[in-house]
């Protein structure tokens, strides 16, 4: 991405865009219980409390009653189909992970078989993005949890903070191209979960491939463990790499939040929040997802930086629209097309 003289001021930046991740799979009810939803009605108040505070973007995970992340895709069906009611402008996401909770006391913390996620491509109804995953990775969250992060929480039991500090991330090539198919042809649209810059060249490759077309809206996921860390200049190496063309949301962990959110904001980039992602605010102060969004709607009024309302969002994700060939994808996100016989370089011929 290109930074000119004027790209810090507002007038200059599309609206922000805030995304909020308030079913926080990782916790167990009691970590929070009051913010983390367990009903279906406790699913369905809670994003419409989130976008009644200025979210357009809702991230989603569905609970189990018995308080666990659930991994029933009959369950996301039926949230789903409620929130088209209840907040019908709304952009829904569902999580790729399909909900990366345990399933019982020191159960491995991992995602369902590679067929089970192809499936989110039947979800009904249709949601409008599923997040997506870029190569095979370790996702180790614990590694950047300090001891004020996790006090009072279950992630203080030594076998559930075992399980999460040994998770993986399956993404690999085939099933990589094999869901973005099946995605497109749902007419869902991916949201990229990317934690490094390798990772978004292998983006780069799918689109100059044309095993990609459309779009590009992704996340820039800094938590660690295998993923880039919430360094500001593993952040700025990053940004500098995506094409002007692309979405851009920041994305880290605990009290890390804040402060990249910020950074998003300022920058013209644009961010995410609650539950999953942070339960706190000051140190040793806990922080309900709407509070998260509140808080991030103030200090984008003190930039002078509009909050994209859910149409605004909308449109500023391109949701809905597909790109007819590989050469119309590099041309919108702003890559060089890819070389012809006889080129050097785009620039150049031999």
């Amino acid at each position: 991405m290109h930074f000119h003289d004027d790209s810090l001021f507002p007038e200059t930046q599309d609206k922000l865009v805030i995304t909020v991740a308030p079913y926080g799979p990782e916790w167990e009810p009691d970590d929070f219980a009051e913010d983390l939803p367990l009903s279906m009605d406790e699913h369905v108040q809670q994003a419409v409390d989130c976008f009644n505070a200025g979210a357009t973007v809702l991230h989603i995970h569905v609970r189990e009653l018995d308080g666990k992340g659930s991994k029933r895709l009959s369950k996301f069906n039926e949230l789903l189909g409620r929130l088209r009611e209840a907040v019908p402008e709304m952009i829904l996401q569902v999580g790729g992970s399909i909900s990366f909770a345990p399933e019982g006391e020191g159960a491995d913390a991992k995602w369902l078989s590679d067929d089970v996620r192809h499936m989110l491509a039947e979800l009904e109804p249709a949601p409008d993005q599923v997040t997506i995953a870029i190569n095979t990775s370790q996702m180790n969250i614990m590694e950047l949890m300090t001891d004020d992060d996790i006090a009072g929480t279950s992630m203080q039991r030594p076998e559930l903070a075992d399980t999460y500090r040994e998770m993986t991330v399956p993404a690999g090539p085939e099933w990589v191209a094999e869901h973005l198919r099946r995605l497109q042809a749902a007419g869902i649209q991916p949201h990229f979960q990317l934690s490094s810059i390798p990772q978004l060249e292998t983006v780069e490759r799918l689109i100059r491939r044309g095993i990609y077309t459309g779009p590009v809206n992704l996340t820039w996921v800094a938590i660690g463990g295998g993923f880039d860390g919430p360094n500001p200049y593993n952040m700025m190496n990053f940004v500098q790499r995506v094409p002007d063309g692309a979405c851009l949301t920041l994305e880290t962990l605990m009290r890390s939040v804040l402060p990249v959110n910020t950074m998003a904001i300022a920058m013209g980039l644009h961010a995410r929040c609650g539950n999953e992602d942070t339960i706190w605010g000051r140190k040793g102060e806990k922080m309900t997802s709407v509070q998260q969004i509140e808080q991030l709607v103030r200090i984008a009024g003190e930039l002078g930086r509009e909050v994209a309302t859910a149409k605004e969002a909308r449109d500023i994700y391109r949701i809905g629209e597909t790109y007819a060939d590989t050469d119309e994808t590099l041309a919108k996100l702003g890559y060089a097309p890819n070389r012809r016989i006889g080129q050097l370089g785009f620039t150049q011929h031999a």
